[in-house]
């Protein structure tokens, strides 16, 4: 499937995502949100600050998306004792909470996307016009999501977590090598450093010929920084601003602090990459002239 392409940059918005571009930084808030607009608009600003690219959300049809044994099952929340179904409709923002976010995202110059968990919830994302759609790695075998996402015409970036060799092959058949950003992903929150495997990074690039980035959810900031040294052309951290609240992912994301470092540290690495060529530089000279012997 892999094959020779001279530019495999794609574009989100006005910004370029491939090799000899800079790195694409999205900021995953997810539901890390729980269901405030408050608080999601402060997670934009987050990583507004930080100098991040994007921003993104999940999208779920609640009555779609949990199984029905599990719809009445009664659980601790934030509001209470609830029916898991009761809460999945907490966390969820309707179209005009999504425009709001949207508008907030685009007033500190940030792209907004999201990862669509049913074939309904494609249909909302397309029509509030998001430039991107998130395969998560939960839906890669989901053929018929992935159907309707190509569908779109929009950008898709797919996350590779809990996932064969086989099945990414399988959804690259239907997803096609165009307008694609593969993700090498471990779906473990938080996700233990001997599990990251930050080689399958090359093996992607090299099996499909596409951008491929790195979706973390490890904790630190060490590894992700490796995964953008060894290539990833993409990074994609959940960000949280405090990692006690409540909620599953809260665990496995990074406080604001953490991600301005996050940022700051993955420009220094584009920086000192350089270009391969060999120079002196004029830094250089005065030590050169004063230390060469011969």
């Amino acid at each position: 499937m892999a094959r020779e392409r001279v530019d495999m940059s794609v574009s989100f918005g006005n910004r370029k995502i491939g090799p000899g571009q800079p790195v694409f930084i999205a900021a995953e808030i997810g539901i890390n949100h729980n269901g405030s607009l408050d608080d999601a608009k402060k997670l934009i600003e987050v990583a507004a600050a930080a100098g991040a690219d994007a921003v993104k959300f999940q999208k779920r049809t609640p009555e779609i998306c949990v199984p029905d044994d599990q719809k009445q099952i009664m659980r601790d929340t934030p509001w209470g004792r609830m029916s898991y179904l009761d809460y999945r409709y907490k966390v969820e923002f309707n179209r005009g909470q999504y425009l709001e976010l949207g508008e907030h995202a685009k007033k500190y110059n940030l792209e907004i996307f999201a990862s669509p968990w049913d074939i309904e919830s494609v249909d909302f994302l397309t029509s509030i016009d998001h430039k991107a759609i998130k395969i998560a790695s939960a839906s890669l075998t989901d053929l018929e999501l992935l159907k309707k996402v190509k569908e779109t015409g929009k950008l898709i970036i797919a996350s590779t977590g809990m996932s064969t060799m086989s099945e990414i092959t399988s959804a690259m058949e239907v997803l096609g090598t165009e307008n694609l950003v593969l993700c090498h992903a471990t779906s473990a929150y938080p996700c233990s450093v001997n599990e990251l495997n930050l080689k399958m990074i090359h093996t992607l690039q090299s099996k499909f010929g596409v951008p491929v980035g790195y979706s973390g959810h490890e904790v630190g900031l060490a590894t992700t920084l490796a995964a953008v040294a060894i290539g990833a052309v993409f990074i994609e951290r959940h960000i949280t601003l405090d990692r006690t609240l409540w909620g599953s992912d809260q665990a496995a994301s990074v406080e604001p602090v953490g991600f301005a470092k996050l940022v700051r540290d993955i420009r220094s690495i584009e920086l000192a990459m350089g270009d391969g060529i060999k120079q002196v530089y004029a830094s250089e000279e005065r030590p050169r002239q004063k230390l060469r012997r011969v």
